[in-house]
């Protein structure tokens, strides 16, 4: 079986634009949380999210380009160039390379700006480019035309296990051999009145911080951005002579069958151990865990059970980095794989920002208090979704 490589890495998210300084802001524990600026904001009751500032598009895109690009893929674009140029890989490498991208909402400002030119403008027609522009799998569409990617394209939405499913069905590409290169991850773009209003129903998001696994945490803050990274087949990436971030090990999923909202059962922890027997690695192997880690009450309880139910009373460091990028739902777990790529690369373990006080019911070595530095040789990544769905990626030092 072919074991598949990382070789290439790109962002756009609320801490930087791109991936050194996504890296920079994972090892100061800066936190890109923040008021929300978008029209309607002051109509809403929560009124913060991990925004992505700054942004102007017509800065990375052609004016000739944009009518076409939600600003999902818009973030998916720019980060996946970033990742191409890291890998040196060439545009055109057609039926050998693909896109496994995922999204929980695909193009959901185009959705609220054409409800409100319809219901609150009245206008009696929408561009024509809406349906193109909003369809989920827009970002894995045009980064496969923009480089020139024609092998297995496809959109995974899984709400956040998205981007998590979409690394995992990539890896299983590689493996069988449909395709040598593929580009991966997950992208998003929520933080809009529509998009908030949504999540303020269920009653999960906090109003000032995020604060996983404290005692005193009141829910999750959203973010918005996109992480692609190059996935490649070894004995390939070795041949053109590619430098190697990390090996993706093992890839476990599973579903806990329980409850559409709410995490329950063993299903976590099945996730993590077939990540591991995927991979070949042991509890003991497991050097770091990036959690999914939402702050809220019910998802930071369970995951927590869950890690000690697989790795017993003394489980390795475990960090939420969603606390200083937010929840990105879709794109989140590509923003976590890269924290677990610093780790492997650099043994710099990204830290748990908020954290006030222990909880006992998250019995945890949460990294509270500013990065730390270990030499670690495998990490897991998690990511437990709405609808009962978890995925679990096994990252191994190169």
């Amino acid at each position: 079986m072919r074991r598949v490589v990382v070789t290439g890495i790109g962002t756009v998210n609320a801490l930087a634009l791109d991936v050194p300084g996504t890296f920079n802001a994972f090892r100061e524990g800066r936190c890109g949380i923040g008021p929300l600026g978008f029209r309607d904001a002051d109509r809403l009751t929560i009124r913060i999210g991990a925004e992505v500032r700054d942004w102007r598009a017509e800065e990375h895109f052609a004016a000739k380009d944009l009518p076409l690009l939600d600003r999902v893929t818009q973030y998916a674009l720019m980060a996946g160039a970033e990742a191409m140029a890291m890998a040196g890989l060439p545009d055109g490498i057609g039926a050998r390379g693909g896109v496994i991208l995922g999204t929980a909402a695909g193009g959901i400002q185009t959705w609220e700006d054409s409800y409100r030119a319809v219901f609150a403008e009245g206008r009696n027609r929408v561009s024509p480019l809406v349906v193109p522009r909003l369809m989920h799998n827009a970002p894995a569409s045009h980064l496969s035309i923009r480089h020139g990617l024609s092998g297995p394209v496809l959109a995974v939405s899984s709400a956040c296990a998205s981007a998590n499913h979409a690394m995992g069905l990539a890896v299983q590409q590689i493996r069988m051999g449909s395709a040598d290169v593929m580009l991966t991850g997950g992208a998003e773009a929520m933080l809009c009145f529509g998009g908030v209003k949504a999540w303020e129903g269920l009653r999960v998001l906090a109003p000032d911080a995020c604060r996983p696994f404290s005692l005193g945490r009141k829910g999750m803050v959203i973010g918005d951005g996109a992480g692609v990274l190059v996935f490649e087949a070894e004995d390939h990436a070795r041949a053109r002579g590619a430098f190697v971030l990390a090996e993706v090990a093992g890839f476990g999923m599973s579903a806990d069958a329980a409850d559409i909202v709410a995490p329950g059962g063993d299903g976590a922890a099945r996730a993590m151990r077939a990540a591991l027997a995927d991979a070949g690695l042991s509890q003991t192997d497991i050097g770091y865990i990036n959690a999914h880690g939402t702050g809220t009450l019910a998802n930071d309880r369970a995951e927590s059970a869950a890690i000690l139910q697989v790795f017993g009373a003394n489980p390795p460091p475990v960090s939420s980095t969603k606390a200083m990028h937010g929840h990105a739902i879709g794109a989140t777990g590509a923003l976590e794989a890269m924290a677990c790529i610093l780790a492997l690369t650099e043994g710099v373990l990204p830290p748990t920002l908020g954290f006030q006080a222990s909880d006992p019911d998250c019995p945890l070595d949460v990294i509270p208090d500013g990065a730390r530095v270990a030499r670690v040789e495998a990490v897991l990544s998690n990511a437990f979704a709405f609808g009962g769905l978890n995925a679990v990626l096994a990252f191994r030092r190169a």
